[in-house]
């Protein structure tokens, strides 16, 4: 069994990358594309690089069904704050996202979404453009952030739903562009929503439906057929990613890890499809970055002792403790990583540590790879250091 490792590919700008990705789903007959990557990689414009050459080659039409920022921010809350009593969402009603909203009555699909993630109700104004959210007696409520997110994401699987069906006023959809919809979700509801997309995406690329068209006379024509519907998904939640993977495993797709080197302008792909994901291993690379760099923050505990644990299951260990066992300070490791790991940390908000907790981090990570010696992945491009953590002439 070949033990070389899989090829990366460097992109100088965007506009290659999303060459090379077009390609894979045309020339090289894929299915899908699944992207993991951290925040701030560009995973937002690589999306939006890909539905703008859909454009060019369309001569200003587009093929591309997308779901990211963007896609939010075509919401707006009026939270009436004057009188303080009907908080409204706005819906920028001339986008080509809604432009099949109301005639194709989705309501009905959004609910069946929402019920799935959620306890509130809402109710659509099209003559305002609006949403009201309710929930048991009271009306107009403001929703969290998350609960806002989620009833996007729910529009967009019931506007996907009609894209599937043929729907006239999406016919223009060849590509669909899902970039990290579950921003603010658990764990419990990153698993619903990733296998209810790859339920609608593997309904997508089986859209070989054929119907009949009727003629003036009453004569059936000839057979029409629906083409597939060909998707990207991109993501930095590695258990959303893995349940997608999971779910599309026996389907035509392409695995890829996306980086950005130093944070400039060229990506780089490297193909995960002939060895297992190696997201645990590129998050090591970035705890090492940010415990070298001084920039720690409180969420990194959580990142850390993730990893401790899943390398304990694959040794049998039924606990995190036994990857640090026998270590100088063990006892002192395993009291910080149950005490700092447990808090419900926002990488979105994130606080940064306080200095005696970043060198007590940094002990933690050190005598973990000092004892296991992960290979960390060259595509971050950090110079390799010895035992000593020196790096050689």
């Amino acid at each position: 069994m070949s033990t070389a490792r899989p090829k990366i590919h460097r992109f100088t700008d965007l506009k290659r990358l999303v060459t090379r990705m077009r390609d894979d789903l045309n020339g090289g007959d894929q299915d899908f594309l699944l992207l993991y990557a951290y925040n701030g990689t560009g995973k937002t414009r690589l999306s939006m690089a890909f539905k703008d050459a859909g454009k060019r080659k369309n001569k200003g039409q587009p093929d591309t069904l997308y779901f990211n920022a963007f896609t939010e921010d075509l919401f707006s809350w009026d939270n009436d704050l004057e009188k303080d009593s009907e908080r409204r969402l706005h819906i920028n009603a001339e986008s080509k996202f809604f432009k099949g909203l109301k005639d194709l009555a989705l309501d009905e699909r959004i609910g069946f979404y929402l019920a799935r993630y959620a306890d509130f109700l809402f109710d659509i104004d099209y003559d305002q453009w609006t949403v009201s959210f309710r929930k048991g007696d009271a009306q107009h409520i403001k929703v969290s952030r998350g609960e806002e997110n989620i009833f996007i994401w729910c529009i967009f699987l019931a506007i996907c739903e009609r894209v599937i069906d043929g729907a006239e006023s999406y016919e223009w959809v060849k590509y669909i562009y899902i970039d990290d919809p579950i921003t603010s979700l658990d764990d419990n509801n990153a698993i619903a929503v990733a296998s209810d997309l790859a339920k609608l995406l593997r309904k997508a690329k089986g859209r070989t439906k054929q119907g009949v068209a009727v003629s003036n006379d009453g004569q059936m024509a000839e057979w029409t057929v629906i083409a597939p519907i060909k998707a990207v998904v991109s993501s930095h939640h590695a258990l959303f990613f893995n349940v997608v993977c999971n779910e599309l495993k026996t389907d035509k797709h392409r695995k890829y890890f996306l980086h950005r080197p130093d944070r400039g302008t060229a990506y780089t792909l490297r193909a995960t499809d002939e060895t297992p994901f190696f997201h645990h291993v590129a998050m090591l690379a970035e705890l090492q970055k940010a415990a070298d760099s001084g920039k720690l923050f409180t969420f990194h505990f959580n990142m850390l002792r993730s990893i401790l644990e899943k390398t304990a299951t694959f040794f049998g260990r039924d606990d995190f403790s036994a990857c640090i066992h026998g270590l100088e300070d063990s006892d002192l490791f395993a009291r910080a990583l149950n005490l700092l790991s447990h808090g419900k940390y926002d990488i979105y908000q994130p606080m940064e540590m306080v200095d005696d907790n970043k060198q007590l981090f940094r002990q933690i990570l050190n005598a973990f790879l000092g004892r296991y010696e992960f290979s960390l992945p060259e595509i971050f491009g950090r110079a390799a250091k010895d035992a000593n953590g020196v790096v050689p002439a």
